[in-house]
């Protein structure tokens, strides 16, 4: 069985074909729990399958007591705190996992794994509390918790009524049943970065789509303040080609075209914009560059075995370190950085349009002072960018040494993960700021029509919200703006009117 790649961009779809073909073929997974089998009969020591785990590697267990040490290991290790990790993303860490165990270097048994096959197949996902890992030897207590229904413990998420229940109740549902682990079955269950893994993923697959609606906010706000184009003239990004810069300087060449407003404008004798407009190929190309350097580590770890030990077809078991999450502990730390970045420069463009700059009226709302305007949204957007400052502190430059100082260096890459959410999610409703109070400028320059794409994303809004001729409950519109930006919506509706990418 040729393993399916897997690809951030196409990360569901590919996960899917490798389901499909894990239920119909396990046959690397076969080959790699022979190599287990024979190493049980050997009478040597391998670490994990006849040992203890950690400082207890020194200890030998008997073989009637191996499946007991499998049990006890999930049971030990389920110790995480917190909120739950999301619904969504504790699904992809089961499908991350079956992944990895499918590529065929970790000698669980075929029972274990078909049995997480049929969980994956009938929905049955674990409630994974989401703090307890310091993505070391993998994300050991949140993939004890995830494993826990394979032996008739723990929780599962009960989508119909938007909480949990006892897995042994779901599994009774669906007509399953606990399984016996067997030796190595638990370690290759929790060893791995599957936390860590999923939420980069799923969080960076988002970011993706965060980049390129960061531009086109951009061009809405530098059309709305009658900003200059000669910044992004091809010519000056010729002479610092950075690849994400170039990218950025062509998609607002091409929201621009056919710009009314800019045209309107050409010789007003305007010298220079602010930097949160004029350095926008800059600032969001940076990002851009940052998140192409993340997707290739994220898809090297995709394709990876992360367990330990690893079984070789050559009966060879060795004991590494591939499960620590370094790699991912740095990546996921730049991302929460090049994320923020976006949320820091859209708050100072949402500012630029309060100004009253050029003719659009003082906090965008044309009878102030009994009205209030836009003023307090961009409070909310300076209180997320202040908290992301903070939230963007490496996780990463810390260690604590673990399992009595046999985990000497560990990378708190499951911090950086859970961190790197919450900046999402910030950066989100940031630029939903932004979204709003852009439209909103825009309308004092009608009847001039800015430039197609940046026409498509206005006209997109407008159908879903009204132009504010006085204070209202804005938190409604923020709502509807940050789903938009979530969605991918404004992102395709200008991508069908231009050349934009």
């Amino acid at each position: 069985m040729a393993a399916t790649r897997l690809h951030l961009r196409s990360l569901v779809a590919d996960l899917n074909t490798s389901m499909a073909a894990l239920n119909t073929d396990h046959s690397r997974v076969s080959d790699s729990r022979k190599v287990v089998e024979q190493a049980l009969t050997s009478g040597k020591a391998h670490y994990g399958i006849n040992t203890g785990f950690g400082i207890l590697a020194n200890k030998r267990i008997s073989t009637p007591e191996l499946s007991k040490l499998q049990r006890n290991i999930l049971l030990s290790h389920a110790c995480g705190v917190g909120d739950p990790v999301p619904f969504e993303i504790s699904q992809l860490m089961l499908q991350l996992k079956i992944h990895s165990l499918g590529l065929g270097f970790s000698g669980i048994s075929n029972e274990t794994f078909a049995q997480l096959l049929a969980y994956n197949s009938a929905g049955l996902i674990s409630r994974i509390p989401s703090q307890g890992s310091v993505g070391a030897s993998g994300d050991l207590a949140p993939l004890a918790h995830m494993c826990l229904p394979l032996i008739g413990c723990g929780e599962v998420w009960n989508q119909q009524k938007n909480g949990f229940m006892p897995a042994t109740e779901r599994m009774t549902e669906l007509g399953l049943k606990p399984v016996e682990l067997s030796a190595k079955d638990g370690l290759a269950l929790i060893n791995g970065t599957q936390l860590m893994l999923a939420y980069g993923s799923y969080c960076v697959e988002r970011a993706l789509t965060l980049c390129k609606a960061a531009d086109i906010l951009a061009c809405m706000s530098l059309e709305a303040l009658q900003g200059s184009a000669a910044p992004f003239d091809a010519r000056v990004h010729a002479l610092r080609p950075h690849k994400g810069q170039l990218q950025v300087a062509t998609n607002v060449r091409a929201l621009l075209m056919d710009s009314e407003i800019m045209d309107s404008h050409r010789n007003c004798g305007k010298v220079q914009d602010p930097y949160s407009l004029r350095c926008v190929p800059q600032v969001h190309g940076a990002s851009r560059d940052a998140f192409d350097a993340i997707v290739k580590t994220l898809e090297v770890e995709l394709n990876s075995v992360t367990d330990n030990p690893l079984v070789f077809p050559d009966g060879d078991i060795i004991s590494g370190g591939n499960f620590h999450g370094q790699p991912l502990a740095l990546s996921l730390d730049y991302a929460a950085i090049a994320l923020a970045e976006l949320g820091s420069i859209s708050e100072r463009r949402s500012y630029l349009l309060l100004e009253g700059h050029d003719g659009l009226p003082t906090l965008l709302m044309s009878d102030t002072g009994v009205n209030s305007g836009f003023m307090i949204p961009q409070y909310t957007a300076a209180a997320l960018v202040s908290e992301n400052k903070i939230l963007c502190h490496p996780a990463s430059v810390d260690s604590i040494p673990t399992s009595l100082g046999q985990e000497d260096h560990v990378s708190m890459g499951s911090i950086s993960a859970l961190k790197l959410l919450s900046v999402l999610k910030n950066v989100e409703r940031v630029l939903a700021v932004e979204l709003l109070c852009a439209a909103q400028a825009l309308d004092f320059r009608r009847p001039i029509k800015p430039g197609k794409g940046v026409d498509a994303a206005y006209r997109f809004l407008r159908e879903r919200i009204n132009h504010a001729e006085e204070d209202y409950e804005v938190r409604n519109d923020l709502d509807i703006c940050a789903a938009i930006l979530r969605s991918g919506e404004l992102v395709s509706v200008v991508e069908q009117a231009t050349d934009f990418s």
